[in-house]
C-alpha cells in the first residue's frame, strides 16, 4: 500500500505544471507584425520529510531529506504571434522538466521531460480558437488560483512522493484534480462585461474495461473498448476590478465523457462527469481563495486520463463499483511589500463501492512565506502537514510533515 500503490505512469502523469504564459518573456524577434519570445523557469528545493504510516498489518516511520524540484517543474517555452489583417495567429510550445530522477534501481538518470503545451491559436473579434495540446478546462482555474503554485505543498509515502521522484504535488489530490494537458479544440469567447466562456472538445480517455471477440491487435481487452464521442469540458469565468487595488474572480466548470465496451464485447462502461467552481478575492494586500469540485468516475489525481493514469483508476472500472470524488481548497494570503504569507488547507475524498469499497481521504495544510528578492528571483519557505487515510484512521493512516526551502528563477 506504500509507494507501490501507483505506477510510474500515474506518478508521471500527475506532475503538477501550470503555465504562467510568458510572464517574464524575452522577445527575440519583432518584425512585419510577427513576434517570437522565449520564457523559462528554474527551481530547486531542500525538503525534509518525516513520515509515520500505520495499518492493521504494519507500521513504519522514517525521515527523508532531498534536493528536488518543487510543485512546478522547470520549463522552457516559445510563444509566437503574427497579425494578419483582423486576425492574429499564435502558437506556443513548452517543455517541462523535472531535474530529479525516478530512483529506480539501475536507472540513475531517468528524469522526466514532458511536452505540456504545443498548440496554435486564431484570435479575432469573435474570440479565440485553440488547436493542439494544452491544459484542459476541468479544475483549471482551481489550480491557476492556488496560492502555493510556486511552492512545494503535499507529499506522502502512499503516493510515492517522499523519495524525491520527479516533483511534489502542491494541492493535487488534496483540494483539486490536475487539468492534465490533452489534445483539444477549444473556443474562448471575447470578454463580455467581465464574463468569458471556454468550451473544448477534448481527446477522450479509455477508462472502460471489456472483453470479447474484438480486433486482435493491441493489448488484451483494449480493442474491445470504444469512445464514440470526445470529452466535453467547459468553464465560465467572471472577473471584475474592485477599486484601484482589488479584484474578484469567480468561475464554474464542467466535464463529461463516456468510455464503453464495443458492440461485440462485454464489459463495464464508465461515465465520467464533474463540476468545478471557485472564487478568488483580492483587496489590497489580502487575498482569499475558495474552490472545490465534484465528480463521478474521475479518479483522484488527474481526472479521466486512462485506465492506468486515473489516480485510483484501478478502482474506477464498473467491475469494482462506482467512484465518487469531491475536493475543496481554502486559502488566505497577505502581501506586504515584496513578501507574501500564505495559509492553505485542502482536502480530497474518494468514495468507492464494490470490491474495493471504502473512503479514501487526503488532506494537506501548508504555511508558506514567499519573498521576491528581485522581480525574477523568489525565495520560498514552507511547512506542510499531510494525512492520507483509507477506510478511516483506524484502518490505514499515512502522516507526513515537510519543511521545504526553495529558490525560483524566472526569465
Amino acid at each position: 500500500m506504500k509507494s507501490k500503490l501507483f505506477s510510474k505512469v500515474v506518478l508521471a502523469g500527475a506532475v503538477a505544471a501550470v503555465s504562467f504564459g510568458s510572464q517574464a518573456a524575452v522577445e527575440v524577434y519583432n518584425n512585419d507584425d510577427t513576434t517570437v519570445s522565449l520564457d523559462a523557469s528554474f527551481n530547486a528545493f531542500y525538503a525534509n520529510t518525516s513520515t509515520d504510516t500505520t495499518s492493521p498489518d504494519f507500521s513504519s516511520s522514517r525521515d527523508q531529506a532531498r534536493i528536488r524540484t518543487g510543485f512546478l517543474p522547470n520549463w522552457f517555452g516559445t510563444t509566437f504571434s503574427k497579425k494578419m489583417g483582423d486576425v492574429t495567429l499564435g502558437g506556443r510550445a513548452s517543455f517541462w522538466v523535472s531535474t530529479n530522477d525516478s530512483n529506480e534501481p539501475g536507472r540513475p538518470t531517468n528524469g522526466l521531460i514532458d511536452t505540456r503545451q504545443f498548440y496554435g491559436t486564431v484570435d479575432a473579434s469573435w474570440g479565440q480558437l485553440l488547436i493542439g495540446k494544452d491544459f484542459s478546462l476541468y479544475n483549471r482555474s482551481n489550480i491557476f488560483g492556488d496560492e502555493i503554485l510556486l511552492g512545494y505543498g503535499m507529499t506522502n509515502d502512499t503516493l510515492g512522493l517522499v523519495n524525491g521522484d520527479y516533483v511534489s504535488f502542491g494541492n493535487i489530490g488534496s483540494g483539486y484534480i490536475y487539468p492534465l494537458p490533452t489534445n483539444q479544440i477549444t473556443y474562448r469567447s471575447p470578454d463580455m462585461g467581465g464574463f468569458k466562456l471556454a468550451v473544448g472538445l477534448i481527446d477522450p480517455s479509455r477508462t472502460a474495461s471489456a472483453e470479447g471477440d474484438c480486433d486482435s491487435l493491441g493489448p488484451a481487452g483494449v480493442p474491445c473498448t470504444q469512445e464514440s464521442a470526445p470529452r466535453i469540458e467547459g468553464e465560465l469565468t467572471y472577473n471584475a476590478a474592485l477599486g484601484d487595488s482589488g479584484n474578484l474572480n469567480v468561475w464554474g466548470g464542467f466535464m463529461s465523457q463516456t468510455s464503453e465496451a464495443a458492440d461485440n464485447a462485454t464489459g463495464n462502461d464508465v461515465d465520467s462527469q464533474g463540476v468545478s467552481y471557485g472564487a478568488k478575492l483580492k483587496l489590497g494586500g489580502l487575498s482569499l481563495h475558495l474552490s472545490g469540485y465534484d465528480g463521478e468516475g474521475v479518479g483522484f489525481l488527474v481526472g479521466p486520463a486512462d485506465a492506468s493514469g486515473l489516480g485510483l483508476g484501478f478502482l474506477v472500472s464498473g467491475a469494482n463499483g462506482d467512484v465518487d470524488s469531491t475536493g475543496a481548497l481554502a486559502q488566505a494570503s497577505y502581501t506586504l511589500g515584496n513578501t507574501r504569507a500564505v495559509l492553505s488547507y485542502g482536502v480530497s475524498e474518494v468514495d468507492v463501492t464494490g470490491e474495493a469499497a471504502g473512503e479514501w481521504e487526503n488532506e494537506n495544510t501548508t504555511v508558506g512565506l514567499f519573498h521576491s528578492f528581485y522581480p525574477n528571483l523568489i525565495g520560498v519557505v514552507e511547512y506542510s502537514m499531510t494525512e492520507f487515510t483509507i477506510g478511516g484512521s483506524s484502518a490505514y493512516l499515512d502522516e507526513a510533515d515537510t519543511l521545504a526551502v526553495g529558490v525560483i528563477i524566472n526569465f
